[in-house]
Parts: structure tokens; C-alpha cells; sequence
């Protein structure tokens, strides 16, 4: 076995289409041996899909995946994953199903820190579903469904079909903003390729590089405008969007002493933040990311993607937290880390 297991959560407000998404998904080749854990049999209709109920809680579909409930939390039902993979059973990969109302950060923590879960297992992305047609009234009323769309790795929009282009389009727009770091992909009836919702971290399953853009999404501003944030964000002025870049490598110590700050100080209002880092002293880049107090251990890659320039990226989604804050933090950190240098160096 090479490596941690990717998991990745799905989740998405009451009647986004998660069940026909996963009934979709469970059909495509890049999904066998996929242990699927959902809150409750009950809850979704995955009947046609079942093989052989192996036990109370555990059943087989086909393409060789497992679907278990989540009867007590989700250490335990891993935990089960993980005794049947010692048993012989095929996993590649896990997706989580969160409940509509669910706020996916309790999730995320318990994957990200319990040790003994990270050797196992690893996020490798959250999705989030937003129903086109009733998505902007849900995003206006419902705080868990702004912070469900807030932390996506990948939003997919459902139900565009049953909705007028300007709808969307204006839907769009404003989950751009609330999150640039997400790719948002149109699904109708549940049809979206497999491929672009997995491996959406920077994990290096196959070997491969993974694209900056995929990967952090469309984030990154384009020309010299090196700090930006998502002034549009009117609907939504809670959550905002921070996009740093950095064209000259940082001081992996002042970068670093500042998260550690951040993370102590104002961990609750960063919902999620990304980063693709060139550090001085490293030739290759560095990734980070975060949710709320807890930071991934950083993770080198093999290689710089080719074509992509060799400059760092950060990219945050706040909630209730000045923008300029966190810019202006980073700045004294990393002059004061370059001062300590040149004192030394000195």
C-alpha cells in the first residue's frame, strides 16, 4: 500500500443533489474501490446500486465499493475502512457524505488532527453542491451553506438545466467571489467526470505535478497587482477573499511564525487558506493549507509544475476578519524575518 488513503468529503445544502451526484460518480471507472460513509442509509437512495449487505452497517456496491454509516463519529466508521482494508478488502480511495445542515469544518479537523488518522488517511479535497435554482436564497438565509461553498476544494452547481442562464450566471459570480479558489463545474443530473472532482490536493497519487490552477484554483491575480482581495464580495460582506503573491522567494521563518500567530490568534475566521510556496533555500515548491486553527504540515512537491512561474501564492478565505489584517501581519513578518538574516548574515 503507498501512501495515505485520499479522502474526500462531499457535502452541500438540503436537496443540492448529493445523492445523484454519488450515484453518478459510483459508476465511473475512477471511483472502484471507493468506501463511500454516509450518515445514514435512510437518507439516500443508493438501492440499485447494491450488491450484498455485509453486515448492519456495511454494504458492497458494485465497482468493488464499500458504503458504511456513520453510526457513532467519523474516527470509528474510518476506523472500520481501515480494519477491512487489514481483512483484505480493496480500498482506494474514501468519500465522506456530510448531512445538509453539517458545517464540514468538524470534519476536516478530525482528518486533519488526529495523528494516528493522518498516517491512514489524507484530505485530498472538499466539494460542495449548490442547487442552481434555489442555491442564492439558501446562501442568503443559511450560514452552514456560506461556509459549506466558503471551504470548497470544487463547487458543483446542479439543477442549471431547470434555470434561466442569467441565474446562474449571477450564482456563479458570487461563489467566484465568496471563493476563487474553487473551480465551479456545472453538473446536470448528477454528470460531472470523476476526474475533476478527486485528487484535488496537492498530494501526488500518480506521480504527477498537479497544476497551480487546479489546484488553488483561479485565485492568483494576473498582472503586478500582488495583493488583491474580492471587493465585489457585497452579497456576502462576512466572508471575503484574500489572494496574495509574492514574486521573490520568502523566509520560510517569518512565513511560518505568522501562520503559527494567525492560527493562536484569529484561527476561527480563516475559514480556509491555501498556499503554493517558493521558499529561499528550497528548490522545489512547498504547499500549506489550513482550516480555521489547524495547518497541514507543509508538503514538498516533486517538481514546479511546467510553464508555471516560480512565485509564491497564498490565498485565504476570511470570515469576519479585515483583509488588510492579515496582509499587513505577513508583511512585518517577513521584513522582520529578512532583517534577522541580514543581521546575521552580517
Amino acid at each position: 500500500m503507498s501512501g495515505p488513503i485520499p479522502v474526500t468529503i462531499l457535502t452541500g445544502f438540503l436537496g443540492a443533489g448529493k445523492t445523484t451526484l454519488l450515484n453518478a460518480l459510483l459508476k465511473q471507472p475512477e471511483m472502484a474501490n471507493t468506501a463511500v460513509l454516509i450518515n445514514e442509509f435512510g437518507e439516500i437512495g443508493l438501492d440499485h446500486l447494491l450488491v450484498e449487505r455485509l453486515d448492519g452497517d456495511t454494504v458492497l456496491l458494485n465497482a468493488g465499493c464499500l458504503c458504511c454509516t456513520i453510526r457513532g463519529d467519523l474516527l470509528t466508521a474510518l476506523d472500520g475502512v481501515w480494519d477491512r482494508m487489514l481483512a483484505g478488502q480493496a480500498v482506494a480511495r474514501v468519500v465522506v457524505e456530510t448531512t445538509g445542515l453539517a458545517d464540514p469544518a468538524p470534519i476536516l479537523h478530525t482528518l486533519m488532527a488526529d495523528p494516528r488518522l493522518a498516517r491512514r488517511f489524507v484530505l485530498d479535497g472538499v466539494v460542495t453542491l449548490v442547487d442552481a435554482a434555489t442555491g442564492m436564497a439558501t446562501l442568503d438565509s443559511q450560514p452552514e451553506a456560506l461556509r459549506q461553498a466558503a471551504v470548497a476544494d470544487r463547487i458543483v452547481l446542479t439543477k442549471t438545466d431547470l434555470v434561466p442562464p442569467a441565474q446562474v450566471a449571477a450564482l456563479q459570480d458570487r461563489l467566484a467571489a465568496l471563493n476563487p479558489i474553487a473551480p465551479i463545474l456545472p453538473a446536470i443530473a448528477g454528470d460531472v467526470p470523476a476526474s475533476r472532482l478527486l485528487d484535488a490536493g496537492p498530494y501526488d497519487t500518480s506521480a504527477k505535478t498537479p497544476a497551480v490552477a487546479t489546484w488553488i484554483g483561479a485565485a492568483a491575480p494576473h498582472g503586478h497587482h500582488h495583493h488583491h482581495h474580492h471587493d465585489r464580495n457585497r452579497h456576502d460582506p462576512k466572508i471575503q477573499a484574500l489572494c496574495l503573491e509574492f514574486d521573490q522567494p520568502l523566509p520560510w521563518t517569518g512565513l511560518a511564525g505568522w501562520l503559527e500567530m494567525l492560527a493562536m490568534t484569529r484561527g476561527a475566521a480563516v475559514l480556509r487558506m491555501k498556499g503554493l510556496l517558493d521558499l529561499e533555500g528550497e528548490d522545489r515548491p512547498v504547499v500549506i493549507h489550513g482550516v480555521q486553527h489547524l495547518f497541514h504540515p507543509p508538503i514538498r512537491l516533486a517538481a514546479w509544475p511546467e510553464g508555471e512561474p516560480r512565485r509564491s501564492r497564498l490565498v485565504f478565505i476570511l470570515r469576519e476578519l479585515d483583509p488588510e489584517v492579515v496582509r499587513s501581519g505577513l508583511d512585518a513578518f517577513l521584513l522582520a524575518a529578512r532583517d534577522d538574516s541580514a543581521l546575521s548574515a552580517g
